[in-house]
Formats: structure tokens, sequence, C-alpha cells
């Protein structure tokens, strides 16, 4: 009998899931807990492996496709032509991440590596005409139709949005949209601060800020704003991948070894993308610092549902008058980017202030 191994339920109250790499092919023999396939969700990568064991006859599901939970994957035994199409997720339709809106597509039977070079070229499967056995579009129908006039070549070579790079695509134009955000910006004097231990202080000064300023560590939801009473700080981690926002505990209430040790571990396992899913939620407030690459002045996006985020942007010597003389300091601005519905402007400067002054003491 054919086993459909379907997209299961990864919990945390995900709806869907990407298929990020197919670790087996068809025709593959395969074992029971062999390693079948990679899931993206919510910018962490599961590894599933196979719940029965025999030959692959069936994958249903393209790599870079998005579905919900319960869709027919994979068909291990049989002849695999039984499963139903699988559903994608129409994201071109806006609807916010996690719902579950969908809509039922015509199956194309062709497989990923076929799918891909369609992707690379600029080619609509559905306009394909297939010659392969059992109405497959093989690799030639898909080059034959760019030489016969089917469809264009790109200008350019094209890549499928996915993975990283699709949640970020959908979570800031989601923030873009919905959050009317102002940058406030000052400068801050670091000669004081261990360059080395930067980010923990950072880190530190932002929590003991936002215990003063409480409408930053807050939520907007309906008609309500939610006041939060932890202090779990996200700090953007740029990856290979895309950028990633893992998030450190407590920060009001911890040393600033125990910050280092923590934003040096979720770094590292950020950048080889092996963050557990409970490592990049939950987070309050988020900061931001690109280090060289930080630049005189940017303006961060917030995090959204977050309410604001600090940038600390390029730290180095600079002429400053210090008790009517001009000396070289370590200076660097500092940014607070805030959803202007929740937090005024004078709170958000006032905040902002507060942590350059701890920063500078």
């Amino acid at each position: 009998m054919p086993y459909e191994f379907k997209l299961p339920d990864l919990g945390e109250g995900l709806t869907e899931g990407e298929v990020a790499r197919w670790l087996v092919a068809e025709g593959d023999e395969i074992a029971e807990d062999q390693p079948l396939v990679e899931i993206q969700t919510d910018k962490t990568t599961v590894e599933i492996p196979s719940p029965a064991a025999g030959t692959v006859t069936r994958i249903h599901v393209a790599e870079g496709d998005v579905v919900p939970v319960g869709t027919v994957l994979i068909v291990i035994g049989g002849d695999g032509a039984d499963a139903p199409a699988p559903v994608l997720l129409d994201k071109s339709r806006g609807q916010s991440p996690g719902s579950v809106e969908t809509r039922q597509v015509e199956r194309v039977q062709a497989t990923p590596l076929v799918r891909r070079i369609a992707q690379e070229l600029g080619v609509a499967l559905e306009s394909v005409q297939a010659t392969g056995p059992g109405g497959r579009i093989t690799e030639d129908d898909v080059r034959g139709a760019v030489v016969g006039g089917g469809a264009a070549p790109a200008d350019g070579r094209r890549e499928k949005v996915r993975g990283v790079r699709r949640q970020i695509v959908e979570h800031l134009t989601r923030a873009h949209r919905e959050v009317p955000a102002v940058t406030y910006v000052e400068e801050c004097d670091f000669s004081n601060v261990d360059l080395k231990q930067l980010l923990p202080a950072v880190l530190r000064a932002t929590a003991l800020s936002l215990q003063e300023f409480p409408e930053l560590n807050a939520r907007l939801e309906g008609d309500e704003i939610v006041y939060l009473d932890r202090y779990d700080l996200g700090v953007a981690v740029q990856t290979a991948q895309g950028l990633v926002v893992p998030v450190v505990r407590g920060c009001a209430d911890r040393s600033l070894e125990e910050l280092r040790a923590d934003v040096d571990t979720l770094a590292e396992k950020a950048r080889a993308g092996k963050l557990d899913a409970e490592e990049l939620r939950g987070s309050t407030f988020t900061v931001t610092s690109a280090g060289k690459l930080a630049g005189l002045f940017v303006t961060p996006l917030v995090n959204y549902p977050e309410v604001g985020i600090l940038g600390i942007h390029r730290i180095g010597p600079r002429p400053v008058v210090r008790d009517g003389e001009i000396v070289v300091r370590a200076l660097g601005n500092v940014s607070v980017t805030f959803d202007h519905r929740v937090v005024d402007g004078a709170r958000a400067a006032q905040f902002a202030l507060a942590v350059i002054a701890r920063l500078e003491a």
C-alpha cells in the first residue's frame, strides 16, 4: 500500500510551511527515519525524517512552494498517482502570514529539477506541452518552450523568493504598510564603552530605559495597547540567507558577561542556520548594530508587531568640543524608529537620550 506523507502540524500555531529542500528523489529507496525533507517555517529550517521505508514514487510539492499543514508532500510505495494536488498558498492576495486562506491549483507534473529550470528560464509550466510519460513535463519540454517561442526568457537571471528571504519580504511589507514609522537620531559618545562589549552594553542600557518608557515595550492589538512586563530584546543578525532576529531574554536583569555569552551563541547558531523556533519568537523590542557596515546613519524598520527599534550606527574617532577644547572622542549615532500610533515623538526622544546617558556613563 502506498504511504502518503503529509506536512505535519509543527506546533506553535503554524499553519503552513515551505519546502526548503528535498533530501530524496523519486525512485530512491529510503529507510524509516531517514532524513526526508527540510521545511522552512518562521525563519527556522526543520528536518523531517521519513515515517516509512520504501521507494519514493512521487514528490508532489516542489522546493520553494508554500503549502498548508495536511498537504500531501510525497508518496512512498505504490505508483504515486492518486494523491490529491497540493494546495499552494496564494501570497499575491495580501493575506497575513499564518493565514489559512488558500487556492487550489491545477497539478503540473514535473520534478523539482524541471520546476527549478522553468523558474530560471521564466517559463510558466502551465503553458508547456508535456511529452514525458504520464503527462509529465521534461527538461527538454521546458527548454523547447523557450526556443520555440512558447515563453520569453527573462532579462537576466530569475530566482524565486523563498526561505528566509520570503519571510523577510512578507514581514517587512506588512511592517511598512501598517506602521506609521518615525525615526529620531542623536549623537552618542562611546569613549567609555568597551567596544568588545558594545552589544551587551546596548542591550542592558536599552532594557533599563524601556522600564522608564513602557510604551516602547508594547504592542498595539486592535483598540488596546498591551504593555509588556518582560524585556526580551531581538538582535538583528545578518546571515548568508538574510536577516534574522534571535531573542536575548531578560536583558534588564543580567550581567554583561551573561548577555555577551547569549549574543555570541545566538549569532553563531543564526549564521549556521540552526536556530530553534523558540529562539526567534517573543521579542518585545529590537536592537540592530551592523558594526563597520552600520553607516553614519540609516533608518531601521520596526520589527512588527513591536513598536520600536534602536539602531547603533558607525562609531569612530571624531573631533568634538569638551570644556571649550577640541578633543577626539569615539562618536556614533543612535537612532530610534518608532510606531507613532503608540509612541509620541517627545517620549521616543527621551527614551533615546536615556539609553545614550547610560552608555556615556
